[in-house]
């Protein structure tokens, strides 16, 4: 069922970015399982009452990855999958960005990176003095890790022993431009969630075992999973391609993909 599910994301994501002739199709497949994950195995979401109060919820920081959260929530059931065939185009109703007025599910409208953290913490913040027991999970990307704003919020996330907040970090090790440590090196990853006062637990980011474990383990302090992952992950021709970040799959590479991941059925 999970391997299914995954791949019917995944195609979902390229068929989106192939009709749009849309980028991000890479920044999309490196977060899939992680968003498997957490909507399936982890958060406490009703796609039936997507606003109830004690609902946990989710912001994509990086929100340039919106087909891989529009893609997820279809397939959870929040909204018809006929609208991913209006995604990115004149007219249609999913923004390239995430949009919250879009349809049901989304918790912020993002894309200006590094502001995801900071609405998160509110929340948390928010939840703690309305008694809510509902948590808050970010998911960052590595090369958006580079912005400073990002950093006020992690301190003060640290300082108020928010332990209702898990950050994940999409470390694929690709930014826009290049490789991400040779931009900012970023290698010390965990060691300066760490230092900053979070809890840090660091696994493979395609690895549903360790991603359940990850987010069901305790926290004294609010938590950090730094996610290794892999950029256009399951297509072989865009794993760990910089190409992919700009480019959309063209006729025969959305079959040649769309094949491969039947394969893995």
């Amino acid at each position: 069922m999970s391997n299914e599910t995954i791949v019917n994301i995944k195609k979902s994501i390229l068929h989106m970015t192939h009709y749009s002739k849309s980028s991000h199709v890479g920044t999309s497949l490196s977060i899939v399982d992680i968003l498997y994950v957490l909507y399936y195995r982890i958060m406490n979401i009703d796609p039936a009452n997507p606003k109830m109060p004690n609902r946990d919820k989710f912001i994509l920081s990086k929100g340039h990855g919106s087909a891989a959260l529009y893609a997820t929530l279809a397939e959870r059931g929040f909204f018809n999958k006929e609208l991913l065939d209006r995604y990115y185009i004149d007219y249609g109703v999913l923004p390239g960005h995430l949009d919250m007025e879009a349809v049901q599910g989304i918790e912020l409208s993002t894309g200006s990176l590094g502001h995801g953290l900071s609405v998160g913490v509110g929340m948390a913040i928010a939840n703690k003095l309305d008694n809510n027991d509902g948590k808050v999970y970010v998911v960052l990307g590595d090369g958006e890790c580079n912005e400073g704003s990002v950093w006020e919020a992690v301190m003060l996330a640290a300082t108020l022993r928010l332990q209702n907040i898990t950050v994940i970090i999409d470390y694929n090790k690709l930014q826009g431009f290049g490789r991400t440590n040779e931009i900012i090196n970023q290698e010390n990853m965990a060691e300066r969630w760490k230092a900053f006062g979070w809890d840090v637990i660091e696994i493979d980011g395609h690895n549903l075992q360790q991603l359940e474990k990850a987010f069901n383990s305790k926290a004294e302090r609010p938590k950090a999973i730094i996610a290794h992952t892999i950029k256009g992950n399951g297509i072989s021709f865009m794993a760990d391609q910089l190409d992919w970040h700009y480019r959309s799959p063209n006729e025969d590479q959305l079959v040649a993909a769309i094949k491969e991941l039947e394969g893995k059925l």
